[in-house]
């Protein structure tokens, strides 16, 4: 067996070290910009070596490659849990989902800002793994029109969840650059602004049959 370290083997202390430096990436990107941070800055907020940050990362890009990851794999746990949880009402369920898709980005306002900031800019890696989040959130909503019947006529249901997920990305966007995520009434009007998105979406894929 390989030594332990206060009761962590040597891949354990790796991956507590991982955590660290996104912890650090995640303060520092939503704070100063991509950038504006530097490999040793998260080092020194992560407390982490940067010979040890290289066991991990590749550079920085790939070190926010991983908090792009990480913070969609998380969102994607909330999201699934919430539409297993999800009552067969179609309004309230759209209610209930929306919400937490906001929550989930806005509450932490630094997720919203490290997703959606300056990545666009970046490099063809950050767009890539942008494009796949946004694939990724389309399947999941593939899922929810599906068990409440939404059936798009005449269009492919994926590439119509693609840009369904996109506007609703943008419009958490755009509402981050200027709003105060800690007043619950800025929160509720995001909400509402995503509600009525998706409604008007929902309606017209169902042949302009009325908000659901």
């Amino acid at each position: 067996m390989g030594r332990r370290i206060r009761g962590l083997d040597a891949e354990q202390r790796r991956e507590q070290r991982r955590e660290q430096l996104l912890d650090a990436a995640l303060e520092l990107f939503a704070r100063q910009g991509y950038a504006g941070t530097s490999i040793e800055q998260i080092c020194q907020a992560g407390f982490v070596g940067t010979k040890a940050f290289y066991e991990v990362f590749t550079g920085r890009e790939d070190c926010y490659l991983a908090l792009l990851r990480r913070i969609t794999e998380s969102l994607m746990a909330r999201m699934v849990s919430a539409l297993e949880q999800a009552p067969d009402d179609e309004a309230a369920a759209t209610r209930l989902l929306v919400a937490e898709f906001a929550h989930g980005l806005v509450d932490d306002p630094r997720l919203a800002k490290v997703t959606f900031g300056e990545s666009g800019a970046m490099s063809r890696a950050v767009e890539q793994q942008r494009r796949a989040n946004r694939r990724g959130a389309a399947a999941f909503l593939e899922q929810v029109w599906l068990r409440y019947g939404v059936r798009p006529r005449g269009v492919d249901a994926h590439r119509m969840a693609v840009g369904a997920i996109g506007g609703m990305f943008d419009l958490v966007a755009d509402w981050v650059l200027d709003a105060d995520p800690a007043d619950p009434a800025q929160v509720e009007a995001l909400i509402g602004d995503l509600g009525d998105f998706y409604r008007v979406i929902v309606a017209g894929l169902r042949g302009g049959a009325g908000p659901v």
